[in-house]
């Protein structure tokens, strides 16, 4: 089998996609962390867009490791604010703040905004690159929702507790894990990729 290394230092990512991918790859390519594969440089994700971003961190790894390279870039964008935070969500209100102080931050910038524009959307980019010949392989997934005024939940992790998905009536946060894995901008990124990659037949 072959191994594929993860282009993140997010564990709860790494278990996210775990759960996510392996159902496919199984008996076909192991996962394995970029600490696994001897990896522990930095990612510089110099990128404009979720696109370039998840490039850089699939091709870094990629080279480093001659390993096969899957790195997904994701992030939170809201309509009243003209998308952001966007590609800057783990980074929104610095680089040290934990996910309860970019929840506060969101809210108090989000204050006034009405109920009925406070949509939003998750979105999730896969990259996978070979190293033998450079190949890329990308998909994007998409999730609609509306940011509430309050956390809602404690499970999942990020801004779930504050993201509203209608047709289910509750936030990520509320959801159980196969619950979000089914809707989530990373489960139809997952299902776009698996199909690039004919691996679901």
């Amino acid at each position: 089998m072959t191994d594929i290394v993860l282009a993140t230092k997010n564990n709860h990512k790494i278990k996210e996609l775990n759960a996510m991918l392996s159902p496919y790859i199984a008996g076909k390519f192991v996962i394995i962390s970029m600490e696994e594969a001897g990896f522990n440089g930095d990612m510089e994700e110099s990128g404009t867009t979720f696109e370039e971003n998840t490039r850089i961190k699939a091709e870094t790894v990629c080279r480093a490791t001659g390993l096969i390279a899957f790195a997904d870039d994701s992030g939170l964008e809201v309509d009243a604010l003209n998308g952001r935070p966007g590609i800057y969500s783990a980074r929104y209100g610095g680089d040290d703040a934990d996910y309860d102080k970019k929840i506060r931050l969101l809210l108090s910038e989000m204050e006034n905004i009405a109920d009925e524009k406070r949509t939003a959307r998750f979105v999730s980019v896969f990259c996978c690159v070979y190293p033998n010949d450079g190949k890329c392989v990308m998909a994007r997934g998409e999730c609609e929702g509306i940011i509430i005024r309050e956390k809602l939940g404690d499970g999942n992790f990020g801004y779930d507790p504050v993201f509203y998905y209608p047709p289910y009536g509750k936030t990520f946060a509320q959801m159980t894990t196969e619950e979000k894995n089914t809707v989530s901008h990373r489960g139809r990124a997952v299902e776009k990729f698996i199909k690039m990659l004919c691996l679901d037949k």
